[in-house]
């Protein structure tokens, strides 16, 4: 970590599929790079895209899949875990200042915008379809540790953020299903899920703590 700089190292090249603000969909990639920014960084008309795949140039990144975060990136929680032989190693910002619950929309127009940003390694090589597979199991796991880290808005307890990121990495492989019945499923299901509800209450005990200083 070289703070506002947060990178996860693959190792080496791996199929990533996510929606990341830099190299979204699915490409190969070896890093994950997180980069934090401050509402003073991102002005209204700036076209943000552009910018910051300037900023990844100009510190030789550009091949990455990165995400921006208003987190601090000192903050993230990671967790590794096993099933069966394969491993699953999440790592996540996590911040709820523009938390949302699914079916709703909030008003942050004047208020400080925060997000969940995960990114999650698998071990064993999965093909396309299973990468898609091991992106709801990832998804869903955030969503129930959201859930239950019971933040509270006026249409009931959080269920994401709006401005949710998550990326999922394996090589490639011929393993076809990622699903809850699976070891890969379970393996994703528990790292993701560990790592984000560990940030997400790590982030209301701060609030809680600024509330009351």
């Amino acid at each position: 970590m070289d703070r506002p700089w947060l990178r996860f190292d693959l190792g080496q090249p791996h199929q990533v599929l996510s929606w990341a603000v830099n190299r979204p969909g699915m490409v190969m990639a070896q890093h994950i790079l997180w980069r934090e920014v401050r509402n003073s960084d991102l002005p209204k008309d700036l076209d943000v895209t552009e910018w910051f795949a300037t900023d990844l140039q100009a510190h030789s990144a550009q091949d990455t899949v990165a995400f921006l975060t208003s987190r601090d990136v000192r903050r993230y929680t990671q967790v590794q875990s096993e099933v069966g032989g394969i491993t699953a190693h999440a790592v996540a910002t996590v911040g709820l200042s523009n938390a949302e619950r699914i079916g709703h929309r909030m008003d942050y127009s004047r208020r400080d915008w925060g997000t969940i940003n995960i990114a999650v390694q698998v071990s064993c090589g999965l093909t396309p379809t299973a990468l898609i597979e091991a992106m709801s199991i990832a998804t869903q796991a955030r969503t129930a540790a959201v859930m239950d880290a019971k933040f509270a808005l006026p249409m009931g307890v959080a269920t994401g953020t709006g401005t949710d990121c998550i990326a999922v990495a394996a090589p490639e492989g011929q393993e076809a299903y990622a699903g809850l019945h699976t070891a890969l499923g379970e393996v994703i299901g528990h790292s993701v899920y560990t790592a984000t509800l560990k940030g997400a209450r790590e982030w209301i005990n701060e609030r809680q703590e600024a509330q009351h200083a």
